[in-house]
Order: structure tokens, then sequence, then C-alpha cells
């Protein structure tokens, strides 16, 4: 469960960054990193993708088990 809610904070963290580069053009994860092409930044990236897969497995878990 713990880690569910950490992957789904991951995921709407990302899913505000593409709205922010969407809307207005503003990577805020290569702003506060330094740059898309940093360490830091391909980090955070590769988590947030890695946490949308994981929640890929929310779709096909029962209701039960999500909220144990």
């Amino acid at each position: 469960m713990f880690m569910d809610k950490l992957m789904l904070v991951l995921v709407i963290i990302g899913a505000l960054n593409w709205g922010s580069v969407g809307i207005f053009r503003f990577d805020a994860v290569a702003w506060l990193c330094g740059g898309q092409a940093t360490t830091l930044s391909r980090v955070i990236f590769t988590l947030v993708g890695l946490a949308g897969l994981w929640c890929i497995s929310l779709l096909f878990r029962s209701r039960d088990e999500i909220s144990e």
C-alpha cells in the first residue's frame, strides 16, 4: 500500500510536469535539476516512468487488494 501511494505521487508529479511542458513549455524537473541531460533529471524521469509502469498494475487489482 505504501508503495502504491508513493508511485501514485510520482505519477502525479510527472503528469503535472508534462502539463506544464504542454501548456507553458516549461519543464519544472529540468529547471530544478539544471537541465534535461543532468544525471538528477534523468533519475527523476526514470523514476516517474517506472512509477507509471507500476501503476498499470493498479488497473488489474481488485478494489480489496488496493485498499489494504
